[in-house]
């Protein structure tokens, strides 16, 4: 038995074509799953709805055993646990910063949860992160990269069983990106982290989920990298025409992607 299971899920808007369209998906305690896709292709959708913030229209979502659903997640138990052990950090950082100070912010949630160390957690993050000289400083005077560590530092400190991460490294300076690729393969939590820069999943994950409106593809994160067709069809890569002297040739290009520009199946092509 998985984690989190999902058995023949569809859900998010319009109905009659769902970002997530019958998705089985089994995820294990410990896994690092990369979800890899365009902008809009349905990545945000899901982890929302594994992190019972969606719910499903078809199929059953479970979290260790019991389905997601609006009922479940009204028990006030199993809500006050789930909520512990699951965390999403959102792709837009000023959508989960609402507290007066940086120092307020990061300690939020282990002060909601009455732990008697919520201000030392909160410290040593913002150390970790390098914000401890903003502790007193409000959130919405931080530059873009600031509040991503926020965000990413209110999340971390509550140190969940699942962490579900929706482009994290967006606004992130490649230090700290760098250490957040190895934070999160080290950690023994199961790992969900959305991206669509290439470049990148190979080091967040072995196995990955490629998202294309309305379909899905599951395998693992280098034999997906290799295979350009998958990626044109996700929107991960493209086509263009590339001159050389009186010839032009067809490349694929994979944005970001260790495989970079390779010669397509289109060969040469009159010049205009």
């Amino acid at each position: 038995m998985g984690l989190i299971e999902l058995d023949a899920v569809s859900a998010g808007w319009p109905v009659h074509a769902p970002a997530v369209h019958d998705l089985t998906l089994h995820i294990a305690p410990g896994d690092k799953l990369v979800l890899l896709g365009a902008n809009g292709s349905g990545k945000s959708t899901l982890l929302k709805l594994l992190n019972g913030l969606l719910f499903a229209s078809q199929g059953t979502c479970r979290y260790d055993g019991v389905a997601l659903t609006q009922a479940q997640l009204r028990d006030r138990a199993f809500a006050r646990r789930f909520r512990q052990e699951v965390a999403l950090l959102f792709q837009q950082p000023e959508a989960m910063l609402f507290n007066p100070t940086v120092l307020d912010e990061i300690a939020y949630g282990p002060r909601r949860l009455g732990w008697p160390d919520a201000d030392a957690r909160a410290r040593q993050w913002a150390r970790t992160l390098r914000l401890d000289a903003l502790l007193d400083k409000p959130p919405f005077q931080l530059s873009g990269g600031e509040k991503q560590k926020l965000a990413l530092a209110a999340v971390l400190v509550l140190e969940p069983r699942v962490l579900l991460l929706d482009e994290p490294t967006a606004h992130l300076d490649p230090y700290t990106a760098g250490w957040l690729a190895e934070y999160l393969l080290d950690t023994p939590a199961t790992v969900v982290t959305s991206t669509h820069d290439l470049a990148l999943a190979d080091e967040l994950g072995e196995r990955c989920l490629v998202v294309a409106p309305g379909r899905c593809h599951q395998g693992m994160v280098r034999d997906t990298l290799a295979d350009l067709p998958l990626l044109e069809a996700a929107g991960l890569a493209h086509r263009h025409r590339r001159r050389h002297g009186l010839r032009e040739h067809r490349h694929a290009h994979a944005h970001g992607s260790p495989v970079g520009h390779v010669h397509g199946e289109d060969g040469e092509v009159p010049p205009r």
